[in-house]
Formats: structure tokens, sequence, C-alpha cells
């Protein structure tokens, strides 16, 4: 199954979002949470975010998701960093945070591959375009 790992700097935040794509998808997809910094101010942390990836990571692969500046940056470090071992199970979606996750996690839950979890998680910033 694909783990999903959400990051945003605020640990409030991907807390909310655990609950919620938990509860939707009835526990059954390995979800991981990286947000704030260890003393309780926003920010974000690679090392943390690496340890999540390998946390949720059961061999299918790992979507990422993240919400605002560095929050990709710390991402895409975390993803070097891992190496060659998770070049190609590791991916950052291009994705609203909480849309793309919970799209994401819901498509986990079915059992679909890598590809297929990222591309369901960046069709979510469909639902985020306002018309004037």
């Amino acid at each position: 199954m694909v783990g999903i790992v959400l990051v945003s700097h605020s640990r409030k935040i991907v807390e909310g979002l655990y609950e919620l794509t938990t509860q939707m998808t009835g526990g059954k997809v390995p979800i991981g949470i990286s947000g704030g910094t260890e003393d309780g101010r926003l920010g974000t942390d690679a090392a943390k975010i690496i340890e999540e990836i390998k946390k949720v990571d059961k061999g299918d692969g790992v979507a990422v998701l993240v919400d605002i500046g560095s929050t990709v940056i710390s991402a895409q470090l975390a993803v070097e960093l891992l190496g060659e071992e998770y070049k190609d199970k590791v991916k950052i979606a291009d994705a609203p945070l909480v849309e793309g996750a919970v799209a994401a996690c819901v498509e986990a839950s079915i059992g679909s591959n890598l590809e297929r979890v990222i591309g369901v998680a960046e069709e979510a910033k469909k639902l985020c375009k306002i018309s004037a």
C-alpha cells in the first residue's frame, strides 16, 4: 500500500488533517505527519520528514503532500537525502494540502499505485479554482 506523509509549518494543521484522513480511510493507509518545531513554533524539518517517510513506506511508495514555501524545500531536501534507494519510491505532489491529502488517502485506501495516488492528489487542484 502507498504511504502518505503530510507536511505543514503547523503541527496542528497536520494533526487535524491526519484525524480527517484516518477516519475517512478507516485507518487502512499508513499516514505520517511532520509539522512545527520541537518547541511548538511554526517550521519544517527535513530530518523529521525522512523519519516519517521511512515509517510509512510499506514497499509501494510514498506520496508527500506539503502546504507552502519552505515545506516544499524541506520535502525536496528529505527526498534528496534519502538517496538512490528512495529515488523512484517517493514523490512530492503538486497539490493543495487538504484537498490533495483527502484525495490521495482515499485513492491509496483502494490499493492504487503511487503514480495514481499522486495523479489524483494533483487533480484536486481543480477543486480549488475560483471562477470569477
